[in-house]
């Protein structure tokens, strides 16, 4: 057989059982993207930098089925159905390339209104929803206050609680520590605003490797059928095993 062939033939079916690996981890992608957005959603007004997600998760949705179809076609040696297969893969590379792009434009503009959301909720402190949220942010991303922990010195809570910070800004397991700002070696430095923006760039930047890694792959198996499918049409369609 052809080496040429038989390489490409080998590539596809390994491209068919990456599919089912590839829409399991997209979707993780998708959905740990989504979540960490969601766990600072009070601090986050452009919900468009969520667009990259939803874009990976539609990908992932037809991966698995993509996979059967790319492994039946290579295997009866069907080139209706590796042309199928060769439209599905040119598809979802041009959706993973346009994720690309949505990253980077986004990207550029995900610190863009945060600094007035932040303050607002960080002002409502105290009420409800927003404590929790002020919370979980503070102690999950290790930060205190917009800018830095004087930054609740501007806050009706600061004001209402002794000169105190809540106890969020706290070191972990500091017993000691009371939310004053006489102990600031008690308290994390680092301002919220700085944190949230550092770490969204971080899960976006994980989930841009991810999509660009299958994007190469997608792109050598499209160079696959177009070997098959050109040698074939000249020798006849050999099959995989001789």
């Amino acid at each position: 057989m052809d080496c040429g062939i038989a390489t490409s033939k080998s590539i596809l079916l390994f491209l068919s059982l990456v599919f089912w690996a590839a829409g399991a981890a997209l979707a993780y992608v998708g959905a740990y993207v989504i979540k960490s957005y969601g766990s600072f959603e009070n601090f986050i007004q452009d919900k468009y930098t969520l667009v990259p997600a939803a874009i990976i998760i539609g990908i992932s949705v037809v991966m698995f089925i993509i996979g059967l179809v790319g492994c039946c076609s290579t295997i009866r040696e069907s080139k209706l159905g590796l042309s199928f297969f060769f439209c599905i893969i040119m598809v979802i590379f041009a959706a993973e390339v346009t994720a690309l792009v949505f990253n980077f434009i986004y990207q550029n503009r995900l610190g863009q209104g945060i600094d007035r959301s932040m303050n607002d909720v960080f002002n409502k402190y105290g009420d409800g929803e927003a404590t929790a949220a002020v919370d979980i942010l503070q102690a999950e991303l290790k930060c205190c206050g917009v800018s830095n922990y004087t930054s609740w010195t501007n806050t009706s809570w600061f004001r209402q609680h002794n000169n105190t910070v809540p106890l969020s800004c706290c070191k972990e397991k500091n017993s000691t520590c009371t939310g004053s700002l006489s102990q600031p070696d008690l308290l994390y430095q680092e301002g919220c605003e700085v944190s949230l923006v550092r770490f969204l760039h971080d899960v976006l930047r994980y989930a841009m490797l991810v999509v660009l890694g299958f994007a190469i792959i997608k792109f050598f198996g499209m160079l696959s059928v177009c070997v098959i499918t050109c040698r074939s049409d000249r020798t006849g369609y050999e099959p995989l095993y001789a």
